[in-house]
């Protein structure tokens, strides 16, 4: 479980805000988790991430005093661009970040909670395909849903995927879904509070990618 608890979410701040560098530097680490599903059909969705953190770092590292906050760089983009804000820099890239962590964040909660698919017990497919179907498909056009759902139909098995997890250490699936449960309390709390900014903020978007 090394790629998760090596680099967890810090607490939300009292305000439900999300501090800017402390939250880059968790999310920086967390492209990797789509190389454990086995499938080349998510490297997009690793590579978005990947570019969309690079992105808001971009901006915070013009002016950390600035941008303690993520809503602070939300704030401060609205103002600046007006009628073209949400859809223009960190606001954007942020937008797609968050439906990224969704995934993980939902698909997740999902094995810690044992949900399973009866015919295949023993493959992470329901897990995968709740995620996908409840933070990503909807902003996916007809193609993208097609390759999604035939890598979701490819999905490891449960004990090869854990073991992806973990840096490929042998490890007790019990263990692995006790630390995973430990990792998404701050996690969860953090894409949690995102999203409660972006309805706050009117800063939602539903067109497709």
């Amino acid at each position: 479980m090394a790629l998760l608890m090596e680099h967890q979410f810090r607490e939300v701040l009292e305000d439900q805000q999300v501090d800017t560098e402390l939250f880059l530097e968790a999310v920086s680490h967390l492209p990797p988790f789509f190389d454990c599903l086995g499938s080349k059909v998510f490297a997009p969705v690793k590579a978005d991430i990947a570019g969309n953190v690079s992105k808001i770092k971009a901006v915070y590292s013009s002016d950390p005093g600035r941008y303690t906050t993520l809503q602070r760089i939300l704030e401060a983009e609205k103002e600046a661009h007006s009628s073209e804000w949400p859809k223009v820099g960190a606001t954007l890239a942020l937008m797609w970040l968050k439906r990224g962590l969704r995934f993980i964040q939902i698909m997740l909660q999902s094995l810690a909670d044992r949900e399973r698919d009866e015919k295949n017990p023993d493959l992470i497919r329901v897990n995968a395909t709740k995620a996908y179907e409840a933070a990503l498909k909807k902003y996916h056009g007809w193609l993208v849903q097609k390759l999604f759902t035939a890598a979701l139909y490819a999905a490891p098995y449960r004990s090869d995927f854990l073991k992806a997890l973990s840096k490929g250490q042998e490890v007790e699936e019990e263990d692995c879904l006790q630390q995973i449960r430990q990792f998404l309390v701050n996690f969860t709390a953090t894409v949690d509070a995102i999203y409660v900014m972006f309805t706050a903020m009117n800063a939602e978007l539903d067109y497709k990618a």
